[in-house]
């Protein structure tokens, strides 16, 4: 597609012109299969390893490879001197994030609740919901918004320095959010503050499996091939043969996640609704309000959507490991943070439509990089 006719559909190749379809369908046939076939979860979780599902661990990897390969690491350095474009990052990502989920979280699954006088029993279980969802909002993504800032045509280089920054933050400050957000500000509101026991260490193991595995392959990758063909023959000929890897193994893992759950999403719709509106909210607000944020900042499209597509996404992997072995599978919290990318997903695939048009609407002067990358 060109940027002047706004359709997803013509710009992308054949596999993925109908990519919305194939996400629903996708969904459709995990949440099916999950509940008709409910032997297929404990199939599943046979081959997790702690709290790691080895199946998702597999399709998050290869689905971010392909994106990764194909970032010029060689020309990253501009990235790293733009100290606006990484500042206004970490305010969207550990300031705005952060507190828009608390407040969203809190508003919908404790005052609402509350207010519509729900029994002690409904309280416990929005309370567990509540900490599921503000879990989500600490975890800054690292996985996925790789995959769809590559669909939003965004800047590659960005989004890998982007994407490092805030994996170093997750490891150095997600147990200190954590604390503050879950076991103390709850307090101030005459909620329970809960406990949350998480160490440098096993952000770093999940940090290293979603992030370090899939970067290091795609970095090896490139300066091997580079040097043994060269630089023209790795995008034209390499990268367009890899590049369908990514959609496949997206497919893949939104069945396997859908499939886990799809027992409960039929069996408790209310309860899922009930998470999804605060999520719902969350991934539009944040995403706009990047944008904008980043327009006014004067970055260019690319930047843009980059920025967005980094503030809006969030780390559900580690935020489903911290609450499984914080609270145990069968905790509200852990039921939560599964619902979280199952919302993400469609949320942020529509977003990427909405990205075209605002590109179409609001940066009709496009730089010769971004004609390029149309």
């Amino acid at each position: 597609m060109t940027a002047e006719n706004g359709s997803v559909a013509s710009k992308l190749s054949f596999l993925d012109r109908y990519l919305t379809l194939w996400i629903f369908l996708a969904m459709a046939v995990g949440v099916g299969g999950g509940y008709l076939f409910p032997a297929v979860v404990p199939f599943i979780n046979q081959f997790n390893v702690g709290t790691t599902s080895v199946p998702i661990a597999i399709g998050l990897i290869l689905m971010m490879y392909p994106p990764l390969a194909k970032v010029r690491y060689e020309e990253m350095g501009p990235v790293f001197r733009n100290w606006r474009v990484l500042v206004l990052s970490l305010v969207q990502n550990w300031v705005v994030g952060p507190l828009l989920m608390f407040a969203l979280a809190v508003v919908f699954l404790h005052f609402v609740p509350l207010a519509m006088g729900a029994s002690a029993e409904a309280m416990k279980l929005n309370h567990e919901y509540m900490v599921g969802l503000i879990m989500i909002g600490l975890a800054r993504c690292i996985a996925m918004v790789i995959v769809w800032n590559e669909l939003a045509k965004g800047d590659t280089e960005y989004c890998a320095g982007l994407v490092a920054l805030n994996s170093i933050f997750q490891v150095l400050f997600y147990s200190v959010y954590a604390y503050v957000f879950i076991t103390v500000v709850p307090t101030w509101f005459g909620m329970e503050g809960v406990a949350v026991h998480i160490t440098i260490g096993e952000i770093a193991k999940s940090v290293f499996i979603y992030l370090g595995i899939p970067f290091l392959a795609g970095l090896i990758t490139r300066f091997t091939l580079i040097k043994v063909k060269d630089k023209e023959w790795y995008h034209s000929k390499f990268i367009p043969k890899v590049s369908p890897i990514t959609l496949i193994a997206l497919l893949f893992t939104i069945i396997i996640m859908f499939s886990l759950k799809g027992e409960y999403i039929v069996r408790l719709p209310l309860d899922v609704v009930r998470i999804a509106i605060p999520l719902a909210i969350y991934f539009v607000v944040m995403f706009m309000g990047s944008f904008f944020m980043s327009k006014w900042a004067g970055a260019n499209y690319q930047q843009s959507a980059t920025l967005s597509f980094t503030a809006a996404s969030n780390n559900f992997e580690l935020a489903i490991a911290v609450a499984i072995a914080t609270f145990g599978i069968d905790h509200g919290g852990a039921f939560a943070a599964v619902i979280g990318p199952l919302v993400e997903v469609p949320a942020l695939i529509a977003l990427v439509n909405v990205a075209f048009w605002f590109r179409k609407r609001y940066f009709t002067n496009k730089t010769a990089s971004e004609q390029a990358a149309s």
